[in-house]
This record gives structure tokens, sequence and C-alpha cells, in this order.
């Protein structure tokens, strides 16, 4: 049995620990990552852009669609070699990310900033997020620089 001074300690302890655990939940919610912002160029009727924009957003990406029905025309004016074309097209921080490039590499490059324009999954190939990825088939992922230069980023 508690005395009534040992009842009061407990008491404001635990009223202390309610109080406070709110303002704990807050600070922790604040001081993490903020979410990388990306605008994606997409057709409104397309459903693998559509998988590809939730695989960014669970990879902590904060997507703004803006719908398209076509995007050739950003792809271009981005600098995307014509034969690294694919069915959406997405800028972030200094980078293009054109077609379904997983969300680890988009990452990758935003940290490390190599010196190259952007990343692309070249076509409609099976495999990469949001494109039949239970099928598990390789694909490429290829960097390109503003003079048109590719190569090989990452094989998956």
């Amino acid at each position: 049995m508690l005395n009534r001074r040992e009842f009061m300690k407990l008491s404001l302890g635990t009223g202390a620990l309610v109080a406070a655990v709110p303002a704990m939940a807050g600070a922790m919610a604040t001081s993490g990552v903020a979410p990388i912002k990306i605008s994606v160029y997409k057709s409104p009727s397309c459903g693998c852009c559509g998988e590809w924009v939730k695989h960014m957003q669970a990879n902590g990406f904060d997507v703004q669609v803006i719908p398209m029905e076509d995007v050739s025309s950003v792809a271009r004016a981005s600098g995307v070699p014509n034969k690294l074309g694919s069915c959406h097209t997405a800028l972030v921080g200094a980078y293009v990310i054109e077609g379904h490039v997983p969300a680890d590499l988009v990452k990758k490059i935003l940290n490390e900033k190599p010196k190259i324009l952007g990343l692309s999954v070249p076509g409609m190939v099976d495999g990469p997020p949001g494109m039949n990825e239970n099928l598990k088939k390789p694909y490429d992922v290829i960097a390109f620089d503003r003079a048109g230069k590719t190569s090989v980023y990452a094989h998956r």
C-alpha cells in the first residue's frame, strides 16, 4: 500500500511523462529527414507511372505529379537523349530521371552529386519499380550527360 507522499510522487511523475510524450513525438517527427521533392511529368492514364510514383513516395520522396499526355517535350527540353526516352520524366535537384529508375539510385546521385545530367531506364522493360517487378528481369540504368554521352550506371 502506498502512503500519501509516495502516491503524490508517482502521480506527478506519471503526469510529467504523459505531458512530455506528445512534445517528444513532435520533436522526433520534425527532426527526421525532410522528404525529397521531385516533379514527375506523366500521362494521367499511365498505370505503370502511377506505380513508380508510389514507389518513390514509399522511399521518402515528396512527389508532385504534373499530368500531361505527351511527356516527350519535357524529356527533350531537359536534355534526355532520344534513345533513352521512356514513359515519364522527373526532375529532382539538378537531375533528370527518365523512366522507372529505382529510388535508391536517385538518392545515390543526390548524395554523391556525379557530373551527369541524369539517369534513365529506357523504354518499357520489365523488372524496375512499377514495371512488372515480380518478373525480376535484369535491366540497366543509364547515366547521361549534357553532351549526350551515356554509360551504364547500374545493372539491376
